[in-house]
């Protein structure tokens, strides 16, 4: 285990707005020490009305604004593009047209602005039927080339969570 997630919510705003909720997750290594923090705020779901799409930033070391993945706005596809710290588009995150199958991986794959070339992907791994339909958790991989930039290496495992959040939240 190389980093343990910690989401730091109340009670209240995880019951009553559940997937959709804001939340500060925070990023801790093996000796408990926070390395990275993403800030998501509160914003309305629907895929009909673009006005209050995701969004979350990434920071590294906490408090210090490294970058953010905002939702981009497509009526069958779940994009994602991925900024940097002066929020400007970087890459671009493109998943199937419908998110919660069954029975196999899941890939949202990285692609570059124009959306042409495949750099990498974030997968959500298929964990079984008795995992899936009974419990919570998800598992996730993520690939990405070696020589990524560092910063923006933090804003993929960044993706990843927003992703997660958005599409399997509620799908279980």
């Amino acid at each position: 285990m190389v980093y343990v997630a910690v989401e730091d919510t109340d009670c209240c705003t995880r019951n009553c707005c559940e997937a959709s909720r804001p939340f500060t997750l925070r990023i801790l290594d093996h000796l408990g020490q926070e390395v990275m923090t993403l800030e998501r705020p509160l914003k309305c779901s629907s895929c009909c009305f673009p006005c209050c799409l995701q969004e979350i930033e990434i920071q590294a070391p906490p408090g210090v604004p490294i970058g953010y993945v905002t939702q981009t706005w497509h009526p069958c596809l779940p994009k994602l593009t991925l900024q940097n710290d002066k929020r400007e588009n970087v890459l671009k995150v493109v998943g199937p047209c419908v998110a919660c199958t069954c029975c196999s991986d899941i890939d949202f794959e990285i692609k570059s602005l124009d959306e042409v070339t495949r750099i990498g992907k974030i997968t959500k791994q298929w964990s079984g039927c008795v995992k899936e339909a009974f419990t919570d958790s998800d598992n996730f991989g993520i690939q990405f080339p070696l020589d990524l930039e560092v910063k923006m290496k933090a804003v993929t495992l960044g993706a990843c969570f927003l992703i997660d959040y958005m599409f399997f939240e509620g799908c279980e």
